[in-house]
This record gives C-alpha cells, structure tokens and sequence, in this order.
C-alpha cells in the first residue's frame, strides 16, 4: 500500500481512478517559498519535503507526494487567498501562456527520489465578466494559479502542450515510473 503525503482531492481522484491502493496522511511543511528560490526549485523541494516528512513518520512506507505551480515570466502564481486575488491572477493569465509545474517525490526509510514536469498551458482571451463568474463559482479559491483545469477552469484553456495531470497536480507517468523504482508496480489486474 502507497502512502499519499496531500490532502488534495485531485491527486487522490487520480490514485483511485488507477484503482491503486492507499492512505492518505497530509504532511505537516511549511510551503512558504525562499526570495531567490526559482520555481522549479521551489516546487521540487516541496514535494521532497512532504515525502519525507511523511516517510519519517511512517517507517517501511513507501510515500508518494508532490507539488504544483503556476510560473509565467519567471512569476509564481500560488494559491489565491480571496476572490479579488483569484480575479487578479486570471486577469494576469489570460490570453497568455504559463507554465505549470508539478514536482513527485517517493521516500521509504532515509531513500528519496523525484521528478519534474513541466506542462505548457495557453489560457483563452477572456473579459472581465467571464473572469468574475468563473471566480464566483468558488472553484479557483484552492488551485494553484486560480483555476482546476478538471473542471470549470477548463473553459478558460486553449490549448495545453505537455501533461494534462500534471497540470491536475500528478503526473501519472512520472509518479507509476518512481513508485515502480521503489518497488510498487502498477498492474492494470489485481
């Protein structure tokens, strides 16, 4: 059984749509980012921490954690903290495009490996209005950069290059590939 160091929703939708077995136990990290620290850094290291974290807790375990940004220009857009935010940071993406940037990390007894995706993703032209309704339906409040492209942030994409669950927040193929390192392939039959 894989330990999964989120609380996300997403990540966990993911792990039960390939029928994996797991539990969940949310890290405990401080996700605040250094000054200079670059996103593909920052990213990385977070999820390093979570899975190690976790695994120091749960000894024979095998951790599965990771962590998503949202980067434009150099520009890191967390997750907004009030509806006026989640507007500001749509406003800023829109028409253009961003980088999201998911960092897997697995940890089991002092062992930690990781990797990197990187998804292109172009958001659509949008106005103020659309902007605004998208923002009231509450979605955007938890999501790195202000929207779940699973959802109704969908309409705000057009197109994406790159790993569509990664911008989810867990690329499959690189999280089966480290689990698989550590001992936990994935089987279509159980």
């Amino acid at each position: 059984m894989i330990v999964l160091a989120s609380g996300s929703p997403r990540r966990r939708q993911l792990l039960e749509m390939l029928g994996l077995s797991f539990r969940i136990v949310p890290p405990a990290v401080d996700e605040s980012r250094a000054p200079a620290e670059l996103p593909e850094g920052y990213v990385t290291r977070l999820a390093r921490e979570k899975a190690a974290t976790v695994a120091a807790r749960e000894p024979g375990a095998v951790v599965l954690a990771a962590d998503t940004t949202v980067v434009m220009r150099g520009h890191v857009f967390g997750k907004p903290e009030t509806p006026q935010e989640a507007a500001a940071m749509l406003k800023r993406l829109e028409g253009r495009q961003h980088q999201v940037m998911t960092a897997v990390a697995v940890a089991q007894d002092g062992r930690l490996e990781h990797a990197l995706d990187v998804t292109d993703v172009t958001f659509r032209r949008l106005s103020d209005e659309q902007i605004a309704g998208y923002v009231a339906t509450g979605e955007p409040l938890d999501k790195a950069g202000a929207y779940a492209i699973q959802g109704q942030g969908a309409a705000l994409v057009e197109g994406i290059r790159g790993d569509f669950f990664g911008v989810m927040g867990l690329p499959l193929r690189l999280a089966l590939d480290l689990l698989e390192r550590f001992g936990v392939p994935y089987r279509f039959t159980r």
